[in-house]
């Protein structure tokens, strides 16, 4: 979790008080953005004053506009022409996405340019990237491996880079990116702005930190509980229970919108399949999907033409849908973290929502250790008779399983 020296005081200041260009407040204003979060409040004018920053903030915080605003102010300012001057480093295609959307939005009003870099695309969409590396854009969010791709044949131009900003470092290092971060580094100019945000602090983002970042600014945003809205329940059952039981709960329960989160990609087709076969109106997002299927199945659940949609945790940090109404854990995720990242999904714009989490009998101390963070138990309920016996739920005296076992912008000038 986060932890820091700063005890951060609260002003709530407008955005109009920074400072910053008028067609960046144009833009911000047509976003609907008026007051600061507590994140932008400590963030924002520490980047305007050139400091490299270490923050700790978990999504929903307001981290992405907490980055763009002040480094699109200060591209306003001054830019190199033919030259990539901010680069975003992000885990997933989906964050990708998520915020080249807002990047656009924001900068709507301005001359700033962009791209997203991002695999999953067809021959046009790595020529269009391979152009705006090569004649300059004022921004790029990119994931890794398809930015070292780009590198790889040496045309990017970076040499007149400005801005380094790592979102969700946590989470690029858990999957294995570390190397890749390095190298995408070795390419750029030791002169720069680094921006490091990640959702917890553990000691490899600290070592990391220590490598790319000089006298950086530290800033803690406290890991929010989930909002008192959500609705938690969960259910202690034997993974052979679990296929039925969320078929019993798609059935019964009333929503408008469930998005069913599993851990891995294989669950996430299983399940897909099993429910397809009982007639819900059901998707499924992986990594194995094109990203243009990706795209068509997150539309149609937008618009309501799916009604329920199953998913890797891809997606429990990128995406932002305020219909969702109810999630359900059909495992147990492996960190604290993810799991609010996860039910957090649902009861977005003031809207109500559940979160129903399965527990196998062998996930039991894992969810202990959520509610250990979470500061209380969540509500366990009672497993319908026509589903058998179940498991009691007593974390303390099972280590992993019944025997006692332990297991473990489009580029875009406007």
């Amino acid at each position: 979790m986060c932890a820091g020296p700063y005890n951060l005081i609260i002003f709530s200041l407008k955005f109009s008080e920074f400072g910053l260009d008028e067609g960046l407040i144009e833009g911000i204003a047509a976003t609907g953005y008026e007051t600061a979060t507590p994140i932008q409040e400590q963030v924002i004018p520490t980047i305007l004053a050139g400091n490299d920053v270490i923050a700790c903030a978990q999504t929903g915080t307001g981290k992405t506009a907490a980055f763009l605003l002040p480094v699109i102010h200060r591209l306003l300012q001054h830019s190199n022409d033919g030259q990539v001057n901010a680069l975003i480093l992000v885990p997933t295609r989906e964050l990708a996405i998520q915020i080249a959307q807002n990047l656009d939005g924001l900068s709507y009003f301005t001359s700033i340019s962009s791209i997203a870099i991002y695999g999953g695309g067809d021959g046009g969409n790595f020529a269009t990237e391979k152009q705006a590396l090569t004649k300059g854009v004022d921004i790029v969010v990119a994931t890794p491996g398809r930015l070292i791709a780009h590198l790889n044949m040496n045309y990017a131009k970076l040499k007149g880079l400005q801005f380094l900003v790592l979102d969700e470092a946590d989470r690029m290092l858990d999957m294995g990116f570390q190397d890749d971060i390095m190298k995408i580094i070795s390419y750029l100019p030791t002169e720069r702005q680094t921006l490091l945000f990640s959702a917890t602090m553990p000691e490899k983002i600290r070592t990391l930190s220590k490598k790319i970042l000089q006298e950086p600014k530290e800033v803690n945003i406290a890991i929010s509980k989930p909002p008192e809205k959500i609705v938690q329940l969960a259910y202690a059952v034997y993974d052979t229970q679990k296929l039925p039981l969320i078929q019993l709960l798609l059935k019964t329960k009333q929503f408008k919108n469930a998005l069913v989160f599993c851990s891995r990609k294989q669950s996430v087709k299983q399940l897909t399949r099993e429910l397809r076969r009982t007639g819900i109106n059901i998707g499924e997002i992986h990594s194995d999907l094109e990203q243009s299927a990706r795209e068509d199945v997150l539309l149609q659940f937008k618009s309501g033409r799916l009604s329920v949609l199953v998913a890797t945790d891809i997606l429990s940090r990128g995406i932002d849908i305020d219909g969702i109404d109810l999630v359900i854990n059909y495992d147990v995720p492996h960190d604290g973290e993810d799991y609010i990242h996860r039910i957090g999904r649902t009861a977005r714009a003031e809207s109500d929502g559940a979160a129903i989490t399965l527990i196998g009998d062998k996930e039991q101390q894992r969810f202990a250790a959520i509610e250990n963070l979470l500061g209380k138990p969540v509500n366990k309920m009672i497993v319908p008779e026509q589903l058998g016996p179940v498991p009691d739920y007593n974390p303390r005296q099972r280590k992993g399983g019944p025997h006692g076992q332990q297991r473990r912008k489009f580029y875009k000038k406007h």
